[in-house]
């Protein structure tokens, strides 16, 4: 589900660091700009988005009490399950 740091990088390669942020729901505070450390709740693959991520998004997000991040998380898996039937 996660992508491992070899698939960060590789994607990293490819492509810039705003396409890499818009696979995650958060920032991590205190991160700097321009590192993976910088991005929370990652929620595919690079390749698509992934029902079990936004799951645990939701639950992750929960638990540490980023209301924000659950609300987003809970509202893509909402529309995730209307689009795919």
């Amino acid at each position: 589900m996660q992508p491992d740091a070899e698939a960060q990088n590789a994607y990293l390669e490819r492509h810039p660091w705003d396409d890499y942020a818009a696979w995650h729901l958060g920032l991590t505070e205190g991160a700097n700009d321009g590192t993976k450390a910088r991005y929370a709740f990652v929620v595919g693959d690079f390749r698509r988005v992934h029902r079990t991520a936004l799951i645990a998004c939701v639950y992750r997000a929960s638990e540490w009490r980023h209301k924000d991040v659950e609300l987003a998380a809970h509202d893509l898996l909402q529309h995730l399950d209307r689009v795919s039937g």
